[in-house]
């Protein structure tokens, strides 16, 4: 079956390009003949500083027959003779916010072929006045809806009960880069090897509750004075309203901020110093940090927002806390602290691999692959 995959892929930074490359890899690797349809970029400078996920347009080089960009909408019909010059039977497209229907509405009514949504999210995390109608356009160009989450697909199902869902899951990342030891990787962040550290890692936006976990530490060192908090990632707010907050709190020895793009190799270097990974998120769908921890074998903490809890088992591969405020966070990682010297955290490692085996990119690709062949063969 011949598919047409609409998304970012790297060099575009962001965990949907990671996402999709894994995917594409995946379907090419059970025979489909898939035509990736690469953004060149997704939002102008001004809109995104920093030079991070879809901003500015890149060398078109990289790309090579990449032409889309988003906010140009004379690349749309570009895409739109390609697809009609190349006949797929079927399109696939990355979905995670409002701003994106427009275009998917614009291929779909041109080019007559039938499509199927990857829907990362259906609401964007930070949302404007006109998601419902960007939702009604979404409804109206898609086939099928592949989501990620039981939560994203309730919302599905409520706005577009007519069209065919599956649901699936977000699959586990592997390293990408050779790991450290543990020792290694304290010693170049300059960390205590007996210190219990906890890593915040990725994009730095409100809705994932950074200041939540930050106002959260002073109880956290009551229990345990030699804690640390790592922080590493590209920043969409001003980190100095953070770093103010940390002195504020009078927490700077426990705190330390790593601003800006990490590179696979520092990701690695990241993990390794780490003995579990927190998410105090406000609101959620699923989160590929998650999948990144997994695979790195560190356990999760995670508030209870969206669907981060389907992917935890607590107190075997992470903690839930029982609310997504400073206080609720702060039992969590109590226990996950109680763990740690009751040495426990080496035989979860067990747990996570086991949980996580359902989780491979080759089930995913398998479940998606019947799915898209069912949309393709309706007429």
């Amino acid at each position: 079956m011949q598919i047409a995959f609409i998304s970012p892929f790297s060099p575009l930074k962001g965990g949907i390009a990671r996402f999709s490359g894994e995917l594409r890899d995946a379907l090419q690797s059970r025979g489909y003949a898939l035509t990736p349809f690469a953004f060149r970029a997704l939002y102008p400078d001004f809109l995104v500083k920093g030079g991070v996920e879809g901003s500015g347009v890149l060398d078109i080089a990289l790309f090579g027959e990449a032409r889309l960009v988003l906010f140009n909408p004379f690349t749309w019909f570009g895409v739109v003779r390609r697809l009609r010059s190349l006949k797929p039977e079927l399109l696939l497209v990355a979905y995670w916010s409002g701003f994106l229907a427009p275009l998917y509405f614009v291929i779909r009514r041109l080019t007559g072929i039938r499509m199927v949504v990857l829907l990362h999210n259906l609401s964007s995390h930070e949302s404007f006045f006109f998601e419902p109608l960007m939702q009604r356009l979404l409804a109206a160009s898609a086939d099928g809806v592949v989501t990620l989450s039981g939560t994203v697909s309730q919302e599905v199902r409520a706005a577009m009960p007519d069209i065919p869902l599956l649901q699936l899951f977000h699959p586990l990342y592997e390293p990408d880069c050779k790991s450290f030891s543990a020792v290694d990787a304290r010693s170049a962040l300059n960390l205590d090897i007996h210190s219990p550290v906890l890593l915040f890692f990725g994009y730095v936006r409100r809705y994932k509750g950074l200041d939540t976990m930050l106002r959260a530490m002073p109880a956290m060192l009551q229990r345990e004075p030699a804690l640390r908090l790592v922080v590493a990632g590209h920043f969409h707010e001003r980190a100095a309203s953070y770093r103010a907050l940390i002195a504020q709190l009078g927490i700077e020895g426990s705190v330390d901020l790593y601003a800006g793009y990490v590179s696979p190799e520092r990701t690695a270097l990241f993990f390794a110093a780490a003995d579990a990974v927190v998410l105090p998120y406000r609101s959620a769908t699923q989160s590929g940090v998650v999948q990144f921890a997994y695979g790195h074998g560190l356990p999760v903490i995670v508030t209870p927002a969206g669907a981060l809890p389907e992917m935890v088992r607590h107190g075997k591969t992470g903690w839930v806390a029982r609310d997504c405020s400073s206080d609720g966070l702060a039992g969590a990682v109590c226990e996950f602290l109680d763990c740690r010297e009751k040495l426990e955290l080496e035989s979860m490692r067990t747990a996570i691999e086991s949980f996580s085996r359902d989780f491979s990119w080759d089930s995913f690709a398998d479940a998606a692959g019947g799915f898209l062949e069912s949309i393709a063969a309706k007429r």
